[in-house]
């Protein structure tokens, strides 16, 4: 799946000042999981990062976290790192900025009712990786990192095999990759199957998993 690989490519060249991969200096990778929480799938991957002593980053659709509060509470709760989604899972592309960055705060504020105890960063990401320089400018205004990729694991593909999946992580991650993968229904069946591997083919290699 070249294209997933071309879109962190270019988006890098074109928007460098958002973030793509973190560190190259250590044998870290970073995990990351969009569009939950989701009441069974966010604890399934809970439990497994658990067994390999491994931490994510969560981001997060605000509607999901008002529907399930109990799932959010354990992402914070087992010190997991946790962002922004948007409140409705919205495409910047075609919305306009205004409604946009609303869009955004109202994610924040339940996110912020949720999480008022905990410390954090606070961490963007946008649904299907597509944003206007508009919407960049001013969420960089709000102090918002906005966090892309430079591995997308392509769970959510009903095209692509689970195997396929696999190889999109491990033919494109190395030391400081972010990685994406999603606790949602869509990717659930590629999920089950491939982040349990991923984590043990890793692990045997040295590398630690933490949150951005």
């Amino acid at each position: 799946m070249a294209y997933f690989k071309n879109i962190s490519t270019l988006g890098r060249l074109l928007y460098p000042s958002l973030l793509w991969n973190m560190s190259r200096n250590t044998k870290t990778l970073y995990l990351s999981f969009d569009d939950g929480p989701h009441p069974e799938i966010t604890p399934w991957v809970l439990d497994v990062l658990k067994t390999h002593n491994a931490k994510a980053t969560f981001f997060c659709v605000g509607e999901n976290i008002l529907k399930f509060p109990k799932a959010f509470n354990q992402i914070l709760s087992e010190g997991h790192s946790f962002g922004n989604h948007t409140h409705n899972h919205l495409k910047g592309w075609k919305t306009p900025t205004s409604q946009y960055l609303e869009n955004v705060l109202e994610a924040e504020s339940v996110i912020e009712k949720y999480s008022a105890k905990t410390k954090r960063n606070k961490l963007f990401r946008p649904p299907y990786g597509r944003i206007k320089p508009s919407q960049i400018k001013r969420l960089q205004e709000l102090n918002y990192k906005i966090v892309m990729w430079d591995t997308l694991s392509a769970d959510f593909d009903e095209r692509i095999s689970a195997e396929e999946c696999y190889k999109n992580v491990i033919e494109n991650s190395k030391a400081g990759s972010i990685i994406v993968f999603h606790d949602s229904e869509k990717a659930l069946e590629k999920l089950k199957r491939v982040l349990p591997k991923v984590l043990e083919y890793y692990s045997k290699k040295g590398f630690r998993f933490k949150g951005i």
